[in-house]
């Protein structure tokens, strides 16, 4: 298409009517809302892939999700040409275009291809996916009309979790040489190099001793938060040794998605999902909605809830990977990249124990992910469970060369391993199951129970609330979200309270996608943590304008 058909656009827009007060901000989940107030949003997403496909001659990525949100709420977000996420100048264009009168889009539309140097005689090719929430389908639909009318093709994936979206995309936007651009593609890469990983030794030391065959198989329960994680999971189950026993639960059947399940509620609650039958010291893990986020946890004999977040993720995955550097004798640099959020006890752990160098970043993916390229290994994991790890080409080209070419059996069976690794793991994004596949991998490659994962620190007892605000935008934050700037006086009241208690911090930061603002606090005991957080949550309300009822004491 040379140029844009104006009484094309002009015809749908009426279609997918811009509805009065609604204001949509695109930041690191994309778009968010209410189902029924973003069918207009959806088009103009699509308008908006269409531009960025022809800029980067490359193809773009949609999905239809809104993750850990309600099942009322949806949404969308884009992917770059490496399945990363859309470049920060394109979030302004995506907000501006979002939120513009129907009469003005044109002019939008105008400005952001003359900004961006947008050649419209380039082809634009779009791959779309979408999540299962009841209204994701007709969503997607919106954003069809979107990529058709201004000329751009298209392939709908259909339902697929947002990770393996990310996949797709970059399988195409090199070759595939990453992967094969379909979900069985997805499945025959990951589950190859899970069974390449783990019979490269043992698979658990125990089993050559066990008289019953099944105390050697991997046994692990999955809450799949009544998303999409369920689907994609029991159709790659076929791909998966028989060794590795899953029972998936919370698979939508009967329940509602995220409601009382799933790794946003298993993290902020402290709890297990509802829907999960658990025994003493049995191995269990949360999906989120879209199958992004992972967290472990178990509940000890006395009956204790013991959670494995992000943190102890990053830490697993970062002694695992240490050890074999160190095998291969490969001089590689590597790093930890954490938020605000990740309990001080890891960040010890690793700088003090494991002597892995360790990099704040603000929250949100795209921050911590920008980071981690900066090393030849970067791991990063959110405290929540979004994470993954990099490679450079560089290290990944040494790596690869070593596990074919090194004469010394022990570094290359080393450099084999990490080979593996690299082939196991998604690296455009965080993706919940392939990180579990890798977390299965090295507990059994170690031979460690989850206790014994869970022993390699203890957490500082920590809490998080959220307080609603009239207007986010008036907290101000510095030093990676750790310190607060505005509203004056805010941060001295929280280091006057927090100075109160022992071995404690806590810190707030406006959220990404409501007016609210997210308390984080950490002390010797979770009585104090609770205290604390609930201390600096009134702080917040009377300095930062809260609204409806004043925060409550944690019960």
């Amino acid at each position: 298409m040379a140029e844009m058909d104006f009484d094309a656009i002009t015809n749908h827009l009426k279609l997918h009517a811009h509805l009065p007060r609604t204001s949509l901000q695109y930041g690191t989940a994309g778009f968010r809302g209410n189902a029924e107030y973003i069918h207009h949003a959806m088009f103009r997403v699509g308008l908006l892939a269409v531009l960025r496909s022809k800029q980067t001659k490359s193809t773009i990525g949609v999905m239809v999700t809104a993750s850990h949100n309600p099942e009322e709420d949806n949404g969308v977000k884009l992917i770059d040409p490496l399945g990363e996420m859309l470049a920060p100048t394109w979030e302004e264009h995506a907000t501006r275009l979002a939120n513009a009168d129907d009469d003005k889009v044109q002019q939008v539309l105008s400005d952001i291809s003359q900004k961006e140097a947008v050649n419209l005689q380039h082809d634009a090719f779009i791959v779309i996916g979408r999540d299962t929430r009841p209204s994701s389908k007709k969503l997607s639909q919106s954003l069809i009309d979107g990529v058709s009318v201004l000329g751009g093709q298209y392939h709908d994936y259909g339902l697929v979790t947002t990770p393996q979206l990310h996949y797709m995309v970059c399988c195409r936007n090199t070759h595939e040489n990453y992967g094969i651009a379909t979900v069985k593609g997805y499945y025959q890469k990951l589950s190859n190099a899970f069974v390449e990983l783990t019979k490269q030794q043992p698979l658990v030391l125990s089993s050559l001793q066990a008289t019953n065959q099944r105390e050697a198989h991997i046994s692990l329960k999955v809450d799949c938060a009544n998303g999409i994680g369920a689907l994609k999971l029991k159709e790659m189950e076929h791909y998966l040794p028989g060794c590795l026993v899953m029972c998936i639960d919370n698979d939508g059947t009967t329940g509602k998605l995220n409601h009382l399940c799933g790794a946003d509620f298993v993290k902020v609650r402290q709890k297990p999902p509802v829907g999960l039958e658990m025994k003493p010291n049995e191995k269990c893990c949360s999906y989120d909605g879209d199958a992004d986020r992972i967290v472990y946890y178990y509940n000890d004999v006395t009956g204790r809830f013991h959670l494995l977040d992000g943190d102890k993720i990053a830490t697993l995955i970062s002694t695992f990977l240490k050890e074999l550097l160190v095998k291969t004798g490969q001089n590689l640099t590597m790093a930890v990249v954490q938020t605000a959020y990740a309990n001080g006890s890891s960040t010890r752990y690793l700088e003090d124990i494991l002597k892995v160098p360790v990099h704040c970043a603000k929250t949100g993916v795209k921050h911590l992910h920008h980071k981690a390229k900066e090393f030849d290994i970067g791991v990063y994991f959110e405290a929540n469970g979004h994470g993954t790890v990099l490679f450079s080409k560089a290290a990944e080209k040494q790596i690869r060369h070593q596990a074919k070419e090194e004469k010394d059996n022990r570094k290359r069976e080393a450099a084999k391993m990490l080979e593996n690794t690299i082939d196991l793991i998604n690296q455009t994004v965080g993706d919940a199951i392939s990180d579990m596949l890798l977390i299965e991998a090295i507990l059994a490659l170690r031979n460690f129970t989850v206790q014994q994962w869970d022993a390699m620190y203890t957490d500082i007892p920590n809490r998080q609330l959220k307080v609603q605000v009239a207007d986010r935008h008036r907290i101000e934050t510095t030093d990676e979200e750790r310190r607060a700037v505005t509203p004056p006086k805010l941060q001295d009241n929280i280091d006057e309270v927090t100075a109160k208690f022992k071995s404690a911090r806590a810190f707030v930061r406006p959220s990404g996608t409501e007016d609210a603002v997210r308390v984080y606090a950490e002390a010797d005991t979770q009585e104090n943590a609770d205290e604390l957080a609930y201390k600096v949550s009134l702080v917040v309300y009377h300095l930062a304008d809260g609204v409806g009822a004043k925060p409550q004491p944690v019960v």
